[in-house]
């Protein structure tokens, strides 16, 4: 990995960047202007990743050393990546070595800008901007928020370092085939009212809807996540709508399915909701308050007249008996391409967990028994099947 400092404040992010590329397992090369050694200390890169920082284009016994970074890279970050620096890149220019190791580099390049707002917003920065991406390089947004002291609030930070580590990953990822694809991911719990403080919800933590969404993206797809209440962060990258209860996500899902290839729909929302809402919160009596509940409307089947032909429908089913039976069955009505299904009395699957182990059932075919392993590795294998039944559909 390729790591370039440019001379901003924001610099000092660079570091532990560094540090979480090198715990990820890269080597780290760090490559800094002189500028940005006014900043933090070379000496402070070193201790991080274990090897030598570079600074001089010119430095004796190092003349070529520019090529062979370029060459040994496996991916190219420059964080932060200043006006100038952007300037100096769009133009081709060569004068010290990290831009000298740009214009040498075939490896993918991550461009990350951060600046003051006004900068940003500058006609020629977008210029320049938009020249790189023309070139063929990933160049980000920054992003909104407090500024350098007395600068306020606005379009400039550069992204923390965990979201550039995910757009590491989706720069390095290898399988790109979902690359194109609209994917629609739901995730987590809905939460059905019962008086303004209580409501009925489930134990769902979204870390699997999440973990999918996160993945598409790094595959290449643009994912839409549709999220009731997560105890997780969101994915870097997803388009994420945030809604609470069941008919909620409902009008969420028929509004984005039509213009997606794929939905995943790996919320669990609550299958219940009471028949009236009270207007106050129900007080503590003599007798308890008895609550009369409906069933709330199945999102699965409900989307049938929306999807697209050749639209991958997958779902996701939690049982605690008779478990493929129940998933076929789901599978059949509902008119699923696939259905994933996990045993809720399993230790280590289910929700809340790191892990999950589960079956994947086609149309066709026995069920595909998948061994307990981190929802992150589900996500990819879940997606390895979607993009072959993609495939499959294609005409």
């Amino acid at each position: 990995m390729l790591l370039g400092i440019t001379g901003g404040i924001a610099s000092y992010k660079s570091a532990w960047l560094a540090r979480l590329l090198t715990q990820a397992g890269a080597e780290v090369d760090v490559v800094m202007t002189v500028a940005a050694s006014q900043f933090v200390g070379p000496i402070t890169f070193e201790a991080l990743t274990g090897r030598p920082a570079h600074l001089g284009l010119f430095d004796p016994g190092h003349a070529l050393e520019h090529i062979r970074l370029a060459r040994e890279a496996h991916a190219f970050v420059v964080a932060p990546a200043t006006a100038d620096f952007l300037a100096r890149a769009s133009t081709g220019q060569a004068d010290d070595l990290l831009s000298a190791a740009l214009l040498a580099t075939t490896a993918p390049v991550l461009l990350v800008p951060a600046m003051n707002d006004r900068m940003w917003a500058n006609g020629q920065v977008q210029r320049n901007v938009a020249h790189l991406r023309e070139l063929g390089h990933t160049v980000l947004e920054p992003d909104e928020g407090n500024l350098a002291v007395g600068e306020g609030h606005g379009p400039g930070r550069m992204p923390e370092p965990e979201a550039l580590l995910s757009h590491v990953g989706r720069l390095l990822e290898e399988h790109r085939d979902l690359a194109g694809r609209h994917v629609l991911v739901t995730a987590g719990p809905t939460q059905e009212p019962l008086d303004p403080v209580r409501y009925i919800s489930n134990h769902s933590s979204g870390k699997m809807g999440v973990a999918i969404a996160a993945a598409a993206w790094r595959r290449g797809a643009h994912v839409t996540l549709i999220a009731g209440p997560l105890a997780v962060p969101v994915p870097v990258g997803a388009r994420v709508l945030h809604v609470a209860t069941t008919e909620e996500m409902l009008a969420a899902v028929t509004r984005e399915l039509p213009a997606s290839h794929v939905l995943v729909m790996a919320a669990a929302p609550a299958d219940f909701r009471a028949t009236s809402v009270a207007d106050q919160k129900m007080k503590k009596g003599a007798a308890a308050p008895v609550v009369a509940l409906e069933h709330t409307p199945d999102i699965l089947k409900s989307t049938k007249p929306a999807r697209a032909p050749g639209t991958v429908v997958v779902g996701f089913a939690l049982e605690t008996e008779r478990v493929l039976e129940n998933a076929a069955g789901k599978l059949a009505a509902k008119e699923l391409d696939m259905i994933v299904v996990n045993d809720a009395t399993e230790a280590g699957a289910g929700f809340g967990h790191d892990t999950n182990r589960v079956a994947l059932v086609r149309r066709s075919g026995d069920p595909e028994q998948l061994p307990l392993m981190p929802k992150t590795e589900v996500a990819d294998a879940i997606l390895d099947r979607v993009a072959l039944i993609l495939q499959e559909k294609a005409p």
